[in-house]
Order: C-alpha cells, then structure tokens, then sequence
C-alpha cells in the first residue's frame, strides 16, 4: 500500500545530529533559506531552512525539540519566523522568536515582519557624516560615535565591557539622541534583568528595545536573537528613526554558529573556529547599515579567550568595525574605570573632515604622549623615575594625568559606588585634554581614591565573566 502523502509534504527526515536535521525532498517545493518547516502530528516542533542542495535541505530544529526522529514527514510552514514591529515593541524585551519575556502581559499591537535572511543594501548618495555624543569622555575623545557606523568594545572576562555599554545606553535614552536596541547573546541572564529594570527604574525603557538570546538557550537560538533584531531595528529606520544597536556579546554569536556547524560535522579551521567564520559574520554585520531614511549604529562588546588580541575570531570581529575601544586589565588593575587603552583603542573615523582639526589633531596628540609613556615605564622599570631627563619626566606625568582625567563615575552604577555618575559633553572633553596637553591644568593624583577603586572593582565583579562555551 502506497504511503499517504499530506498536504503540504515537502519530505522526510533523513538523518539528525541534535539541533541539526537533514530532510530529503520529496516534492517539487524547494524551500527557501530563512523558511521554516513543521513536522506531521508534531506542531511543537519548528525547523528553520539553513541550506539546500538539489535534493535536500538542512534545518536546524529551533526549540532542541527531543521528539523527532527519522522518516517523520515534514510540511511547508510559515514563510518565516515572524517578529513584532511598530511602536508597541519599545519598552518591551523579546526572545529570539519574537515572543515577549518581560512578565508585562502580552505583545499587542502592531503587524508582524518576517526575519530578514538576505540583506540587500541600497547605494545612494552618503549623507553627512553625524557625530553622536554619549558623555563619556574617553568614548567621545577616541572612538566618537559616527551614524550607521559599527564600534566595538574589547576586553577578556571582568574588565567592564557591560558596564561601558550599559552606560551608554542609559546616557543615549536619556537624552533622547536616538532609539536603542540591546541584543543579549550567550551571557548571563542576570545581566539582562539588571539592565532591563535600571532603564525601567530610570524612566528609560520606554525608548529601548530587549532581545534576549541568553546562555541557558540552545545554540540555534543563541544564533538568531541577533538577526531577529536587526529586522525590527531595520524597520525603525524604514520610518526615518536612527537607532543605536548594542550587542553583548557578539564573540557569543561567532560560538553559537561554531557549535552548530560541529553539529554539522563540517571541518574546523583555524583556531577551532567554523570554516564559515568570515561568511556567518559578515552576513549579521551587513544587516546593520545605514537607510536614505534612518541609520543603525552598532556597538558592540567583544569578548576576548584568555585576553589574545590574536585570537581568529577577535581579528575577524575587529575588521569589520570602524573603531575598537580596548579594555585593559592593566588599567583596570590601577583602579581607573572605564578601564580603556588609550594607545591601542583606534577608529578611522578620527579624520578632520569628521571631528574637525583641532579635535583630530589632540587625538594625535594624546596618542603621541602615550606611546612614550609606554616606553618610559620599561627604562623606569630599570633605572627608576629619578633617571629622567626633565622632559621626559614631563611627558610621563603628562600621561597619568590623562588617564586619571578619562575615569569617570558612571550612572548605572550609582547604587554600588555611591557617588552620582557624570556626564561631560564633547566640549568638554576637548577642553581638558588641551589644559593637560598644555601644562595649564590642575595635576589630578595619579592614583583615585580608595573608596573610588574598591567601587570601580565592585561594579565591574558584577558583571564579571567566565568564559563559557
């Protein structure tokens, strides 16, 4: 007796290796990427179309779901996975298939948009080059926000990469510059629900916009809270909004494709990594791009395995931001907080036609009394301070200085350091830099206060870091 065929029936499952389900076609319907598939008598089960060949289309089974198995007959499903849009989504925190997990009730209002697979940017006249202000000195001074371009934030585990990126989107919301979207990959649950109720307690949420893809998720999911929401920030921009994307921790993303292209059985290439590496995310990142009508700037921490800046998957992040802001724990160490490398934090947005010449040339500057600073620590190391010619001496306390004046107190940490955070316009920044630079300034103690370092390190173990795969 011939088997009965279903409507819909597309094929059946030829083989599975966890998340990853092989399907041989048994119709003329080709499924296309991005397209999900269901199974018969199974509706719980949601599989997600990653490629396909003449006869057969891998999938990755979204929810891990443990009742499949092999020759189950699989159906065309919905043309995608669907994610909410419109303004409802703003103050609420979504999981990487657009469902709300913020306990607020449920999603009501507005349309839904299917996920965006394939990212097709427009080529049109650049509009000027805007510079944003976050009020965070060393952020505004190094590596200045610039729309519909992408910053990074580098550090190994517990050097304040969440911190710095939960400041600027508290100093962003509160000063309305633009719509935020904060994208949780493969960290700790923990994080989110402290960020999620300090914008709220702050009068904030209502202007930001959660997905959550957290480490206690499966890798497929890790994997899409990324492009899900990017969808609905696109839309955003569609309406001529300008958003700013922060992603914590994009390094989670590049584990999460590893882990499912080891389920894949693919062969790794260096360092471990998927052979896919350059193509999974060059794919993410293209999806956050500048419209005629709105912008995406992304920001973006990083962490780094066992602090090696040579790491395959750190380069590869790295070249396709604009400008990376390094997190030292040498620094971090001396209790100045942000913790930031004032050497080899770089951005090619540092040009005059962009921050203008005075700023681009005290960028020069600082970047010129740092490198010498490095140098004398090795000879002070040998022969002590004393040893210095009275210029050199000169350009080393120059160098303390200026990193003394980057710190900063910030807001989201008010509660646990006590003092009240601050906020210093770029004007400002640019103006104290030039009375150091120049000798006119008061000398700040080369060392904070104790009170102040025990904060810095309090603040920065509660977002402290292990490394996890």
């Amino acid at each position: 007796m011939a088997a009965k065929t279903h409507a819909g029936q597309v094929g059946y499952i030829r083989s599975l290796n966890d998340l990853f389900v092989v399907i041989r076609l048994t119709s003329e319907q080709r499924p296309g990427a991005g397209q999900t598939l269901t199974i018969v008598d199974k509706p719980e089960v949601i599989l997600l179309v990653e490629a396909s060949t003449e006869d057969t289309v891998y999938c990755l089974n979204i929810f891990g779901s443990p009742n499949i198995q092999q020759h189950d007959v699989v159906l065309i499903g919905d043309q995608s996975i669907m994610l909410p849009s419109g303004q409802s989504v703003l103050g609420r925190v979504f999981d990487s298939m657009g469902r709300v997990i913020d306990g607020e009730g449920d999603f009501k209002g507005g349309h839904k948009l299917p996920m965006r697979t394939v990212v097709k940017q427009q080529l049109g006249k650049k509009n000027k080059p805007e510079v944003l202000e976050t009020g965070i000195k060393v952020i505004d001074f190094l590596a200045p926000f610039v729309k519909g371009r992408r910053i990074g934030i580098i550090g190994g585990a517990g050097v304040g990469k969440t911190v710095l990126t939960t400041e600027m989107m508290h100093n962003v919301a509160d000063k309305k510059a633009a719509l935020s979207f904060f994208v949780g990959i493969g960290e700790r649950i923990r994080e989110g629900h402290e960020l999620y109720h300090t914008l709220k307690d702050r009068g904030l949420g209502e202007s930001t916009v959660m997905f959550m893809g957290q480490m206690n998720e499966n890798a497929a999911l890790r994997s899409l809270v990324g492009p899900s929401a990017a969808t609905v920030a696109h839309s955003f921009t569609e309406q001529g909004k300008d958003v700013l994307f922060f992603v914590d921790n994009i390094y989670r993303f590049v584990q999460a494709r590893n882990e499912l292209a080891a389920m894949r059985g693919t062969t790794p290439s260096e360092g471990g990594y998927q052979a896919s590496l350059f193509s999974d995310l060059h794919r993410f990142e293209d999806s956050l791009h500048a419209t005629e009508k709105g912008s995406i700037t992304s920001i973006q921490s990083i962490f780094i395995p066992a602090d090696d800046l040579s790491d395959p998957a750190v380069v590869e992040i790295s070249q396709q931001l604009d400008s990376t802001i390094v997190l030292s724990r040498d620094v971090f160490e001396r209790g100045i907080f942000p913790a930031v490398d004032l050497l080899n934090t770089t951005s090619s947005l540092i040009t005059p036609e962009i921050l203008g010449e005075r700023h681009f040339n005290l960028v020069g500057r600082v970047k010129a009394v740092m490198r010498k600073y490095y140098s004398l620590r090795t000879i002070i190391a040998i022969v002590g301070e004393s040893e210095l010619s009275p210029e050199d001496r000169l350009d080393y306390e120059r160098a303390q200085e200026l990193t003394q004046f980057f710190s900063q107190r910030m807001f989201v940490t008010e509660d646990l350091s006590g003092k009240k955070g601050e906020y210093f316009t770029r004007e400002q920044t640019l103006k104290g830099v030039e009375k150091i630079l120049n000798g006119t300034s008061t000398p700040a103690p080369t060392e904070p206060p104790k009170e102040e370092a025990e904060a810095n390190t309090a603040q920065a173990d509660t977002t402290n870091e292990a490394p996890h795969s």
